[in-house]
């Protein structure tokens, strides 16, 4: 059986795709997969991706009190400054595995970044894993309709583009058994020079040293799907574009996120006799929701934007403001209104905007199933962290009400702006277009959360909480917990850093899943199948 499997984890960002494979234990509890390289330009992500680095030291072992006292901690210190003194081996160990600082692929970081890999990688005889997804704004549907309306933007020109080469040199440098590629689903439809991207990508993968011109050993992968069924076809390219999209809601992740993801396997060490679906163990028709993994999370009021004093008197006036708005236009549901009278009752007291560190009151019931419990939760918590609710516009808040309390009665669909009233419609000319009359979304509590992207740091729009009573969006470790990020995953710099961290991140728990599937792949028994 495998021992040790090496990890390079490329356009890491806060590190959920490393997270999800360090935590993978096998049957004999034990955890094969050891990141000896995280690569991520943006300072506050690695600064979350150091912090994460230095947590994992402890794997299989007791996590010192003085990791949740950082979490706790009220004082503006740094987790440099916080562990380098108290545990220096440790914390030298993680900077060492995120390179010392933040460092850029493609950029003049390269020499530094690629002597770094391969000492990592020196002498290592086991088997190698390369991970990550190149940034995806030139390739998402948001991202390139963008683009069209910067003046003398030329795709052909836009270095993001192209970035996925750096991952091929990296294949090239480190030659891993296996490889992990992630890309949002717009990657299939992406085309420079009328060519398309993914096609390109997928032929450049078979063999990085042919693809680059290197004079490295050409090593050649097959690419595999993971949510569709493995034939042995014997050949490369058998596979159709479509086949490489994983939904994710379908694997126990509570969020409609549709991804591509490439699994690269050399030719030597894919078994020929392996059918069925690599991740066919995780699927699941029933799906988790957002009331699931958030109800158990302290109740938050937000802040009142441009509103002084901004305190829990105002934003108590102003929801009582917006209960007149809202009650009357609710009259086709008494189910509605009830959820809009337990909001004005519930503003009687002021549960606070949360913070940093937000004490547990002892009497918090998860709504979620015990596997999920044992992966989210740690008895040493005794708080939640990045659980601090944001300032709204007073009227967007009348509108969030509205909203909320539609979708209970809704199927937790959203109201689309016709089902507004006149007195909560914004002053927008475009109120009633096709592009803005879903503006307002609501994450419902029975159905499975829409995407979480880097968005959700901009208004909180599409991320409305579905209790009215909060009536609010989401909080940092709210969306965390929508994409599964332990309850013990400290997400570091400013509230908007925070939330684009989160947004950008690959789920955990399906990292988690994939590393399953390639620890399988490892150690398959080719004297057996998987079907």
């Amino acid at each position: 059986m495998t021992d040790t499997i090496k990890i390079i984890d490329l356009f890491a960002g806060p590190g959920g795709l490393g997270e999800g494979f360090s935590a993978f234990q096998t049957d004999s509890g034990s955890f094969p997969f050891k990141i000896v390289a995280s690569v991520e330009k943006e300072e506050s992500a690695h600064k979350t991706l150091t912090l994460r680095a230095f947590y994992r030291q402890f794997l299989g072992q007791e996590v010192p009190d003085a990791y949740y006292s950082y979490l706790s901690s009220t004082e503006k210190v740094s987790a440099e400054t916080f562990f380098s003194e108290r545990f220096p081996k440790k914390w030298a160990a993680a900077k060492r595995e995120t390179l010392g600082g933040p460092k850029a692929l493609g950029s003049e970081d390269h020499e530094e970044i690629f002597f770094e890999i391969e000492r990592a990688i020196k002498g290592h005889s086991g088997p190698k894993l390369v991970i990550g997804g190149p940034p995806c704004q030139a390739y998402s549907l948001v991202g390139r309709a963008r683009n069209k309306g910067i003046k003398g933007y030329n795709a052909e020109e836009d270095k993001r583009h192209f970035l996925y080469q750096e991952y091929l040199k990296v294949l090239d440098l480190v030659q891993p058994d296996i490889f992990v590629m992630e890309n949002v689903k717009g990657l299939l439809t992406a085309k420079v020079n009328g060519e398309s991207i993914f096609e390109k990508i997928r032929k450049d993968l078979q063999c990085p040293a042919r693809a680059l011109n290197s004079t490295r050993e050409e090593i050649e992968y097959e690419l595999l799907p993971l949510a569709c069924p493995l034939e042995d076809l014997g050949g490369l390219g058998d596979f159709r574009n479509k086949d490489f999209v994983i939904r994710a809601e379908d694997f126990g992740i509570p969020q409609a996120r549709h991804r591509v993801i490439l699994l690269g396997v050399r030719k030597n060490v894919r078994k020929s006799n392996i059918q069925g679906e690599l991740l066919a163990r995780w699927r699941s028709e029933t799906h988790i929701t957002p009331g699931q993994v958030l109800a158990d999370l302290p109740r938050l009021r937000s802040g009142l934007t441009r509103c002084k004093p901004n305190d829990f008197k105002s934003w108590r006036d102003n929801l009582y403001d917006g209960f007149s708005k809202v009650y009357g236009a609710l009259s086709f549901s008494e189910a509605a209104q009830d959820k809009a009278q337990w909001a004005y009752e519930s503003a009687s007291h002021d549960p606070g905007q949360g913070g940093r560190f937000v004490p547990l009151s002892g009497d918090e019931a998860p709504r979620m199933p015990d596997w999920l419990k044992d992966w989210y939760k740690d008895k040493a918590m005794t708080g939640v962290i990045n659980h601090q609710a944001r300032n709204h516009m007073p009227e967007d808040l009348h509108r969030y009400l509205f909203a909320s309390c539609h979708a209970s009665v809704n199927k937790g669909a959203s109201p689309r702006s016709a089902d507004y009233p006149e007195n909560l419609a914004p002053a927008h000319k475009n109120w009633k277009s096709s592009n803005f009359v879903d503006r307002f979304k609501v994450q419902a509590e029975n159905r499975v959360a829409s995407t979480v992207t880097s968005h959700i740091s901009k208004d909180g729009h599409y991320f409305i909480h579905y209790d009215p009573s909060q009536c609010r969006s989401l909080t940092v470790r709210e969306a965390a917990r929508i994409q599964t990020f332990p309850d013990n995953y400290f997400f570091e710099g400013t509230r908007t850093q925070q939330y684009v961290q989160v947004g950008n991140a690959v789920p955990p728990l399906l990292a988690n899943r994939i590393a399953s599937a390639v620890y399988f792949l490892l150690n398959f028994d080719p004297g057996t199948t998987n079907a």
